[in-house]
């Protein structure tokens, strides 16, 4: 039985002309186990996410998507919820909840499980999962490896038929990768549950699998098993030949007709075999370059201790190291253990409470500028680094202040791009990049300011074999010229590879320190691959040139250019829509355009009429606190359009988030401001969701804001009216957008809103104070209402300039972003 089945998939992401996958098409059975590889920005992450409704990318999907023998569109999210697990790359963006047991419920609560059922199929999953000593833990206790475990077990209480994961150890030091690895082969062998993972680290889940996919420029260039893809990779001389394990790379590199290794065990037996037929010269493997002693100290810290907090444990305890100049230090070490806390220390982030830390053989609590031209730091989500719209604008911004003219700094920012190979980026916005793009993109914005100390915290993470290798000549280079580098990273074969010196740390001190090769060859887990399968013939091998030059073999190997597929990116780009298929997007936008109108009829029925007279009338027909029974009578009326819609639409869950999240914004931000009576951003925030989202969802949003914000502010009469205000406010800017006559500029906005705030949300509220209050209504008492409330009003209306003056470009910005990102339409 096939789990799923992909035909002919391309798909291309809104606004982009190349596509990012193109013509997919493979099978996945019940029961195996799948692994997709390949560089960076190949598709890897847009396949899997493809293979889930609810976390499908927005675009161009051409081609069919089968699970369990029936289109994907066609289950339902519950289904789809229950038999497909997805874990994601990054631990802390999957956990949901406070406590261990609360979050291996979670997913059974959201499917209405009964209470005894959960409670037998959480127990169970703790038991086969050993999380029985954690159960009842905060997640924020927890470390990488167990908040992983965690995720893959709060998926696998739900009896998933297909477990997808998205690069699940990119994060996690070798050992806990390797236990989280074979608890997933475990349920793969042991409950049948079909499996698909992506990774770039292949030494371990390489030799896992029954079937290998590898992916280039969005193509499936080789498919099969694993001995099938390493000979189409070896035969195509391709740069994925560089990522596969260990023993597969020995063998090809050295001259054999014994059957290919896979695992260092099989690795082991093989050289065995070589060696009865063969001569080993182990005085070919190369020696630690070691440097010159009498290089300068540059980094220094002497007995730090360091605690986040006065009653917690110490992270850093008693800690002592020196790092020379122009040397790659490469610290390794278990999650948790300080290695990023060592880092926020030199980085002056943290400051030691005992102990001193010298740079350069100055106190770091005595440098004031840290970070002109000698500090440059990467941290380890790269994210943080970024804060433009596009990489290009990023990386221009870290050079702004340098004395450069306009053309140089272009030039510096195009060298750069070249040198990280990201020049095909720098039109795209930093979060829609690959992970492995973005470590690029960061570094290359690190590297612009030209610093003499170059701090890295887990640089190698997303990254493919073949950049990595460009990476290490970056690192080269950089070294040539002086710079010293310090390096935190879970990837033992590149550390092993190209460091200088290696160190370990565990319980916040330095336990072993040394040159590679002495370093690794002593060690059985914090090792490489090589090590571990040479070590009995050849103790000195920690790399897999090592074993291949021992043998006589030939270690390097020209790399060819990847073949171009039949299909073209230019004839892809070029590739136009077929009338049949122009004809039925037009029939299609045609019949939208006709919802969308009879949509914005009942909404504005609603609102402009059935709204007003519920306020105004309400108070006739309600007893004693008339006023709750009104602001909930306005409530439904202003969802109904909204309920209306998603009862025939059925829109996806992000548009929802979206204008929760806005609602939310405008709530907190109505609080935030609480000591400024009527200085608020609220109606300025209601305008933007209106002009963004559309009127409909502009006077949702400035319902709910009033509604939910008098929760903290005080319900009374008064709450149905300024419901209404503030929604009338967002829909009118949504309809006045939608007419062209009101744009989404400064200027324009600041205008409206002045005007609106001060008309129509005065020109309500300041009646209402008297109809709420008075039996018998007069025109004096209207006119008094609006002098005494000009003062309040004015001041309203220049704060909500003040705030869309501030707000509104980068909000709108983002908003329309996320809408094209996601797909989410007005209305």
């Amino acid at each position: 039985m096939e789990s799923f089945k992909v035909e002919n998939l391309s798909f291309a992401y809104p606004n982009s002309t190349k596509k990012a996958l193109k013509n997919i098409n493979f099978t996945v059975r019940q029961g195996e186990f799948v692994l997709v590889c390949g560089k960076s920005g190949c598709g890897k992450t847009t396949l899997l996410r493809l293979l889930k409704s609810s976390l499908s990318p927005f675009g161009d999907k051409e081609g069919s998507i089968f699970y369990g023998g029936k289109q994907l569109c066609e289950c339902d999210a519950k289904e789809q919820t229950a038999g497909i697990g997805f874990v994601m790359q990054n631990p802390d963006n999957q956990i949901v909840t406070d406590k261990v047991w609360h979050e291996l419920a979670f997913g059974l609560e959201s499917l209405g499980a009964r209470t005894p059922e959960i409670r037998a199929k959480v127990a169970e999953m703790a038991s086969f999962f050993g999380i029985e000593t954690w159960f009842h833990k905060k997640v924020t206790e927890l470390s990488g490896g167990q908040k992983q475990l965690l995720n893959l077990a709060s998926v696998m209480v739900m009896q998933p038929s297909v477990l997808i994961l998205d690069e699940p150890t990119s994060q996690l030091d070798p050992i806990a990768a390797y236990e989280f690895l074979k608890t997933l082969e475990r349920i793969n062998r042991e409950l049948g549950v079909s499996v698909i993972i992506t990774e770039h680290r292949l030494e371990d889940v390489f030799p896992m699998a029954d079937h290998v996919i590898v992916l280039d420029r969005g193509e499936i260039i080789a498919d099969g098993t694993p001995n099938e893809t390493c000979k189409i990779l070896n035969a195509m001389q391709h740069e994925m030949c560089k990522a596969l394990p260990t023993p597969v790379r020995v063998h090809s590199g050295v001259k054999n007709d014994l059957p290919c290794p896979m695992t260092v065990r099989e690795g082991r037996t093989w050289l065995e075999e070589y060696a009865k037929s063969h001569d080993l010269n182990p005085q070919a493997i190369p020696k630690d370059v070691l440097l010159e002693k009498d290089n300068d100290t540059i980094i220094e810290i002497k007995d730090a201790w360091f605690r986040y907090e006065k009653r917690l444990p110490d992270v850093i305890c008693g800690l002592n190291v020196t790092i020379r100049a122009g040397e790659l230090f490469c610290l390794l070490g278990g999650n948790g253990t300080g290695k990023t806390t060592m880092l926020s220390l030199i980085s002056g982030l943290n400051k030691v409470y005992h102990g001193n830390v010298f740079i350069k053989g100055q106190n770091i609590a005595d440098i004031h500028d840290l970070y002109n031209g000698l500090l440059g730091v990467l941290p380890q989500n790269p994210q943080s680094l970024f804060v433009k719209k596009t990489v290009y604008l990023d990386l221009l911004e870290i050079i702004s202040e340098e004395k450069l003219s306009r053309e140089e700094k272009e030039n510096k920012i195009q060298n750069m791009a070249e040198l990280c190979q990201i020049e095909d980026l720098l039109n795209k916005h930093p979060y829609d990049l690959s992970g492995g793009e973005q470590q690029r993109a960061a570094l290359a914005k690190i590297l612009l300011k030209e610093p003499e100390i170059l701090i890295l915290d887990e640089p190698t993470k997303g990254m493919d074999a073949h950049f990595k290798e460009v990476f290490a000549a970056i690192l080269a280079d950089l070294k040539s010229k002086g710079t010293t580098i310090l390096m935190v990273s879970h990837d033992v074969e590149f550390c092993a590879e190209f460091a200088d010196r290696c160190a370990l740390i565990f319980d916040g001190k330095i336990t072993s320190i040394g040159a590679p090769r002495d370093f690794f060859k002593d060690k059985n887990f914090y090792t490489t691959s090589a090590n571990r399968m040479a070590r009995t013939y050849l103790a000195d091998a920690v790399l897999a040139n090592d074993i291949i030059l021992a043998c006589g073999g030939i270690t390097k190997k020209e790399i060819a250019a990847p073949p171009k597929s039949e299909h073209g990116t230019r004839n892809d780009e070029k590739k136009q829509l077929n009338q049949a298929a122009i004809e039925e997007v037009k029939k299609t936008e045609k019949t939208q355009k006709k919802r969308q109108s009879k949509n914005m009829s009942w909404t504005s029925f609603l609102m402009l009429f059935l709204i007003p007279i519920t306020i105004c009338f309400g108070p006739h027909f309600f007893g004693e606190r008339k006023y709750y029974i009104i602001s909930l009578l306005v409530m439904l009326e202003t969802i109904i359009p909204f309920i209306m819609r998603y009862e025939r639409q059925k829109p996806p869950a992000r548009e929802i988030v979206m204008v929760s999240v806005l609602c939310a914004i405008a709530v907190c931000s109505r609080g935030a401001f609480f000591m400024l009576p009527h200085f608020k951003p609220t109606a300025a925030l209601v305008m933007i969701a209106g002009v963004c989202l559309g009127g409909q969802k502009g006077f949702l949003v400035g319902g709910v804001t009033a509604f939910v914000s008098n929760f903290f502010f005080g319900q009374g009469p008064w709450t149905p009216w300024q419901m209404f205000a503030l929604g009338l406010i967002g829909f009118l800017a949504g309809i006045l957008f939608e007419k062209n006559i009101l744009p989404k500029t400064k200027l324009p906005l600041c205008i409206f809103g002045f005007l609106a705030t001060f008309i129509i949300y005065g020109g309500i509220m300041n009646p209402a104070s008297i109809i709420l209050w008075q039996n018998k209504i007069t025109w004096e008492m209207i006119a008094t209402a609006y002098a005494t409330g000009f003062l309040f009003d004015l001041i309203h209306a220049v704060s909500t300039v003040f705030f869309l003056w501030i707000l509104s470009t980068p909000m709108i910005e983002k908003i329309d972003r996320v809408k094209i990102k996601y797909g989410i339409s007005k209305n």
